[in-house]
């Protein structure tokens, strides 16, 4: 068994589009890339996500 074949990708992102529709692929790829950026984040220890206390800023 060979790997993924360009027509395999091909094939895919085709039906992805007619499921979806144009419109929600942008929303889908954005909430994919939010959740990736925010599982390496954590595995990082990195935390971007809180804001500075009022307090602490002055």
């Amino acid at each position: 068994m060979e790997g993924i074949s360009f027509q395999h990708i091909l094939l895919i992102l085709v039906i992805v589009l007619l499921l979806f529709g144009g419109k929600k692929i942008p929303e889908l790829m954005k909430g994919l890339g939010s959740g990736i950026r925010q599982f390496k984040d954590g595995m990082n220890g990195n935390d971007h996500d809180k804001k500075p206390d009022s307090d602490t800023a002055k």
